[in-house]
């Protein structure tokens, strides 16, 4: 039997041009509508690299952003040609639920990474403790964020650890104050011995001179006289001069004849008394 297109056409017709339009309209709607999405979501990329957002974490919100767009695009479509969408959208807020409560912890870490990112507490290079843990900002990941220690230890803290504890950024102002305490015996001379530690002061390079310095009594101790030192360095140089600084104030106080007291411990021989005469002896 031979098909009668012509037939076909007179009789459903008005059918065939209303689903042809709502097809043309749908491909239209959803070509013009993935450039859309795509041209919305560089511009957050943008804006996310405007605001110096890390990179990993821009990634993962434009894509979540260009995909539930897309997703929501689809399902309107679907709607065009009567499918019903109630059940998808209660498929996926199932399965949203099930993911969500699987991850709840991972979830809380990527909010955690987003503060971090939001108010940066600290930036990549800045050296900060952490949930006890001390080191140079590596990276911010999504879910975490990554330190190495001054002994080349790499440290994986997850962020909801990292913005649920207190969080010391040591480089943070630019410059730090370095603090020293020195004793000197109680027969040094206290001027003499100021007097040594400020040329030191003086000599040792990367010592912020312009923000004043101070060289104070701070404790008769048992056995020895306390100095508080205290200045200021780049947080560059703070290292260097913290050892720099350390080691020739012994070597000036040696050159000079002040003595550093140190804990002795002095043992004392008694000889033995002798043995007792026997009665009768």
């Amino acid at each position: 039997m031979d098909f009668d297109f012509t037939a076909f056409w007179t009789k459903y017709e008005a059918v065939l041009l209303v689903i042809g339009a709502k097809i043309l309209a749908g491909v239209f709607i959803l070509v013009v509508g993935f450039w859309l999405i795509g041209w919305m979501a560089r511009q957050l990329g943008h804006l996310l690299q405007k605001r110096q957002i890390d990179i990993s974490v821009a990634g993962f919100l434009t894509s979540f952003f260009s995909v539930g767009l897309k997703i929501l695009l689809v399902l309107s479509i679907a709607g065009m040609f009567g499918v019903e969408t109630t059940s998808f959208i209660a498929i996926l807020s199932a399965l949203s639920l099930a993911v969500g409560l699987a991850l709840q912890g991972n979830l809380g870490h990527f909010a955690s990474g987003i503060l971090l990112l939001s108010f940066r507490p600290f930036r990549v290079g800045d050296f900060v403790t952490a949930d006890g843990y001390s080191g140079t900002v590596k990276e911010i990941q999504v879910f975490h964020t990554i330190l190495t220690t001054l002994d080349n230890r790499l440290i994986i803290i997850p962020n909801g650890k990292v913005m649920g504890n207190a969080i010391e950024n040591m480089t943070a102002q630019g410059f730090r104050r370095a603090d020293f305490t020195f004793g000197i015996g109680y027969g040094d001379d206290i001027d003499k011995a100021r007097a040594v530690i400020a040329e030191v002061i003086n000599a040792t390079p990367g010592i912020l001179l312009e923000m004043n310095y101070d060289i104070l009594v701070k404790k008769l101790n048992d056995s020895s006289v306390d100095f508080a030192v205290r200045f200021w360095t780049d947080n560059a140089n703070y290292w260097p001069v913290f050892f720099h600084f350390t080691e020739h104030v012994k070597k000036a106080f040696d050159a000079a004849g002040i003595g550093i007291p140190f804990p002795q411990m002095d043992v004392h021989l008694k000889s033995a008394p002798p043995p007792p005469k026997e009665l009768g002896v």
